[in-house]
């Protein structure tokens, strides 16, 4: 049995697991649902409809910087929840917004512990612009060894292509090889599920708080409710090892 401490580099997603995706694009939807009268409107319908709406977006514009998928599908995502339709400008600042969505609470301490134990990668779906100004803001200019992003690899997870560029990488920069390496993340869809089709290791940042599931047969090897937890699983057992 593998443990913890077995693992040279995490491998992380972002959103859903450091950034709360979900309060910020909520956030980001209420001009829109306050001016449509609509501001009640059932929060897990609005993110379900959206992922009904993306993934197929993202499948069929691999190389469409995120920020501009969050421009593009806004008229439609507002058509689809029945509010008014918004203005060419309240659905660019709608794609801006990343870079305002918050950490929790938890992120940013327990990334700098794990940060005593291994390398950390971000593996993102977000364009590098928007990553980057996020991180300054919500993630307190945290420093990673390295920054893999859908616009780098021009494909969007699950696609296998972006765990495939990420283990290269990673052997090449740091010569960490796939054993080595521990995804961590909150999403069943985009992470947990095609690494394990890769058979790469993950731990499972559970997020109870949050609003949707997006998988009902999980797959992990590991599960904390928070990223702080994990910290200090990590910690415990290289105590108990000294």
């Amino acid at each position: 049995m593998a443990k913890l401490g077995d693992f040279k580099l995490l491998s992380f997603d972002v959103y859903g697991t450091l950034i709360d995706w979900e309060r910020g694009f909520l956030s980001a939807m209420q001009p829109v649902l306050a001016r449509s009268g609509k501001s009640d409107l059932d929060p897990k319908h609005i993110l379900e409809v959206c992922h009904a709406l993306q993934v197929p977006e993202q499948a069929a514009n691999p190389s469409q910087k995120y920020s501009e998928l969050l421009t593009s599908i806004h008229p439609k995502l507002c058509k689809e929840l029945g509010l008014e339709a918004p203005s060419v400008e309240e659905s660019k600042k709608f794609g801006e917004s990343v870079p305002q969505w918050p950490a929790f609470p938890d992120t940013v301490e327990a990334l700098k512990r794990l940060k005593k134990v291994y390398r950390m990668v971000v593996l993102s779906n977000v364009d590098n612009a928007s990553f980057q100004a996020n991180n300054r803001n919500s993630l307190c200019g945290f420093e990673w060894d390295a920054v893999l992003t859908a616009e780098d690899i021009r494909s969007y997870k699950p696609d296998l292509k972006n765990f495939e560029y990420m283990l290269k990488e990673v052997r090449s920069r740091f010569g960490v090889e796939k054993e080595q390496v521990l995804q961590t993340a909150q999403s069943q869809f985009h992470d947990h599920h095609p690494a394990k089709n890769m058979q790469i290791k993950s731990s499972w940042i559970f997020r109870p708080d949050s609003i949707k599931g997006d998988r009902d047969d999980p797959v992990y090897d590991w599960k904390f409710d928070t990223l702080a937890e994990m910290a200090d699983a990590v910690e415990k057992e290289m105590a108990a090892e000294k």
